[in-house]
């Protein structure tokens, strides 16, 4: 039998009192209240709602390591982004990878593989396969339904991977980015039961009127804390905290946690708190995360005090697993997988014939995954349509990397580079190469940069390229949290120095191709209309 003693926070009960907690293995066998003074406070674990661990550029087993030194005992994942390059061979390389560590992961089954049939994926998720990964898997539930029009319009097989998951008891999250009036109505009829895109508060309370629960995301690249924060206080049973896409460098930094002490700074309640960021994920997906009961998993940190928030210690299932600023389980083996095949390019494949007419031209938002849609005037030399450094209108492309292809060119206003170039094979949502440059030369530099190490994301500059390996998938590394994290801060400090205001310009890019989020974005088939949910011309009268 073991024991820990402090001021106990009861979550549910919504009262705080001194005690002792008796656990054996992995379970809280009994909770005494006594009379002693304590200096420390004992609480449920933190979960993030919504996660693609995948973000993190972390296999599940690092990601894990990071997010208990912040409190986090468990993560609801939305395994999409690996499943859209490997289909059930990536998502099973989750869930084992997972199941080497101390943390609880609870994945869901990818429900938009791929995300549209505007772009290329790597893989299928079929309506079989979402079955199998209920029933035979275990997974919680119907990952974010992304394909909205599909759900408005009653799209067969769309339609279908809902009802499995109904039939099965199962949630079905959102995705639906400024979805309102009888379009909106339509969507949450149709049984999704959560949203976290939403960008303004009126948009938020109209989904909560209709039933949904939202989802407050504050991630690298989308933070919408500052919109959506009055939720926590006003419609508490209908709010969770997730962050959705987290950098490795921004994960070290903090977690739900975060998201903890910027609520209790604004006054909001401890226990309204609390519930957003422990109780409601526990009951809405259903999961087996202890909440510091009785007969509930022995899941529970240890803080300083409720005012300041600082994580001494966490346990998951009875067992410590962080303490005394050490992380107390060690990195895993990792088994690579992946799916690549990219040629070299050369700068001729990047060169875009003037036509007539005005460019049409994505906005990148700092801290948004939506764009805007803009138009310029092209800068054109020798009849070809360059990118405009002084104007910070820069070239863009997407390439198709499971079935080698020619680049498709978009352009960009607001990534501010001066000079070279920025590539990724992170980009969301079929991971496709992702390419951002001044110059036709050296875009092709940075592109064959991620053709020679199978993945990652790079800078290039001057003829010289400086990469971060993602030989996972193309989107996660093998290497420790800490690791990847100086890596990724040193090419994001580079990114920075070549000009770009943007907070996580590596983040943003990696949504710039995708197309469920509007306005302008782009697919390796070419420049995409999100609001029309069509295909564009990059020039136009």
């Amino acid at each position: 039998m073991n024991t820990i003693s402090g001021n106990i926070i009861d979550v549910t009960g919504r009262r705080i009192f001194s005690g002792t907690i008796y656990f054996s293995g992995k379970i809280i066998t009994n909770i005494k209240e006594d009379n002693n003074k304590y200096e420390n406070y004992i609480l449920p674990g933190l979960i993030d709602a919504h996660i693609h661990v995948e973000s993190s550029m972390l296999v599940p087993s690092e990601f894990a390591r990071a997010a208990v030194r912040h409190g986090t005992v468990a993560a609801v994942s939305d395994p999409h982004e690996i499943a859209n390059v490997l289909g059930m061979k990536g998502i099973r390389f989750m869930i084992d990878n997972a199941k080497k560590v101390p943390f609880k992961i609870y994945f869901g089954a990818p429900s938009c593989v791929p995300a549209t049939s505007f772009e290329t994926a790597g893989a299928v998720i079929s309506p079989n396969d979402i079955k199998e990964l209920f029933e035979k898997d275990g997974l919680k539930y119907l990952s974010e339904m992304m394909n909205y029009p599909g759900v408005i319009f009653g799209d067969k097989e769309v339609m279908e991977k809902i009802n499995i998951a109904k039939s099965l008891g199962k949630p079905v999250d959102g995705h639906s980015p400024a979805l309102k009036g009888d379009d909106l109505k339509k969507y949450v009829s149709a049984g999704i039961t959560t949203d976290h895109e939403c960008f303004t508060i009126e948009e938020a309370k109209e989904k909560i009127s209709l039933g949904m629960k939202i989802l407050i995301r504050e991630g690298s690249a989308a933070k919408n804390f500052e919109a959506l924060k009055t939720l926590v206080r006003d419609k508490t049973e209908m709010t969770m905290l997730c962050s959705d896409d987290k950098h490795p460098d921004n994960l070290l930094e903090g977690h739900i946690n975060l998201l903890v002490k910027r609520c209790l700074a604004e006054g909001y309640s401890l226990f309204d708190v609390l519930q957003c960021a422990i109780v409601n994920p526990v009951k809405h997906y259903h999961l087996d995360a202890g909440l510091l009961q009785k007969g509930d998993a022995a899941d529970f940190i240890v803080i300083d005090n409720p005012e300041s928030f600082n994580v001494l210690e966490t346990y998951i299932n009875g067992e410590k697993v962080f303490g005394e600023g050490k992380v107390l389980f060690e990195s895993v083996r990792i088994d690579e997988v992946n799916n690549f095949n990219l040629s070299k390019k050369s700068a001729d494949d990047f060169k875009v014939h003037h036509t007539s007419g005005g460019l049409n031209v994505m906005e990148a938002l700092d801290g948004e995954l939506i764009t805007k849609s803009l138009k310029f005037a092209p800068k054109v030399i020798n009849g070809f349509i360059e990118s405009d450094v002084q104007n910070d209108v820069l070239k863009i492309a997407v390439i198709n990397r499971y079935n080698d292809g020619k680049p498709a060119i978009g352009f960009i206003k607001n990534f501010g580079i001066k000079s070279g170039a920025i590539a990724s094979s992170v980009a969301h949502d079929s991971h496709n190469i992702i390419c951002i440059g001044t110059s036709d030369s050296d875009m092709a530099d940075a592109v064959n940069a991620l053709a020679d190490s199978r993945g990652g994301i790079c800078v290039c500059e001057n003829g010289k390229c400086d990469v971060l390996k993602l030989s996972v998938g193309g989107i996660m590394s093998s290497e420790d949290v800490y690791t990847v994290s100086e890596k990724y801060k040193s090419l994001d400090k580079k990114v920075k120095a070549m000009g770009s205001k943007l907070r996580a310009p590596f983040m943003t890019m990696s949504f710039m191709a995708l197309l469920v989020i509007p306005e302008l974005k782009l697919s390796d088939k070419g420049l995409f209309d999100g609001t029309k949910f069509k295909f564009t011309e990059l020039e136009s009268e």
